[in-house]
């Protein structure tokens, strides 16, 4: 008897199991990071609804986080009935590019890899394939134009042009880490011109002020030519809908 209650005892206990809310009809996984300087629970919707995310100090119960979202189901609801409905460009015809719509041609017989041309972007090859190698052009054309966005800034600014990589992140639309590397959302490239440079230049500001400080907003306004309250407030209209493509 004492013998099986050890045995009991060292046996491995069995994973939780996965956390979900019902919101709208639909179910969704509850993501819980816990943070070390975390004072309080944040939560949030991913930009693509895929997903309810919640940052907790370390001391809080998992329990306790996720009646916290079901508290603010209703809120959560309004959330999600913000997220666009994923789109397929090739059945809408038409790519979202620096702010327009690009109209898709499609031909067998033309080149497998993408090319602009006036107010259409053109390629061939395996029709199945023709979303993969779009994004992958926009991804490119993302590097192009935001590598030539942080030489402007930093030229600006008195500094070295730092390494640039694209992110795939769903919260952040930017970064600067410590050693210098800059990361932009390479899904800016369908946005207009003007926001897509927003975000560069914020994170060329963080170069040298890694932080939100007044130096950091002084420098910022004074590299970046246009309006950032317009900029900030189309981001917040209308940048979940740039998740829409290529989901």
């Amino acid at each position: 008897m004492i013998e099986w209650l050890r045995d009991d005892y060292h046996r491995p206990a069995k994973p939780a199991a996965p956390q979900t809310i019902e919101l709208s009809g639909r179910t969704l996984p509850i993501a819980l990071n816990r943070h070390p300087r975390a004072k309080r629970l944040t939560l949030r919707l991913a930009p693509d609804g895929s997903a309810v995310r919640i940052t907790l100090p370390r001391w809080c119960r998992s329990a306790d986080a996720v009646a916290f979202a079901a508290v603010r189901r209703e809120w959560l609801e309004a959330q999600l009935a913000k997220v666009p409905e994923t789109s397929d460009p090739i059945a809408r015809g038409t790519i979202r590019y620096r702010g327009d719509e690009i109209e898709i041609r499609w031909t067998e017989d033309a080149p497998r890899k993408p090319a602009l041309g006036e107010r259409a972007i053109r390629l061939g090859g395996p029709g199945d394939t023709q979303s993969q190698r779009l994004q992958r052009w926009l991804e490119a054309e993302a590097v192009r134009l935001m590598r030539a966005d942080l030489v402007d800034y930093c030229g600006r600014a008195g500094l070295e042009a730092p390494d640039l990589r694209l992110t795939r992140a769903q919260r952040r639309w930017g970064s600067c880490s410590s050693n210098g590397v800059v990361r932009v959302n390479w899904r800016l490239v369908q946005a207009p011109d003007t926001i897509r440079r927003s975000v560069v230049a914020h994170e060329t500001a963080h170069l040298v002020h890694f932080d939100h400080s007044p130096g950091f907003h002084g420098l910022l306004r004074n590299i970046y030519e246009d309006d950032l309250e317009a900029a900030d407030g189309w981001l917040r209209a209308h940048g979940r809908g740039l998740y829409a493509d290529f989901g």
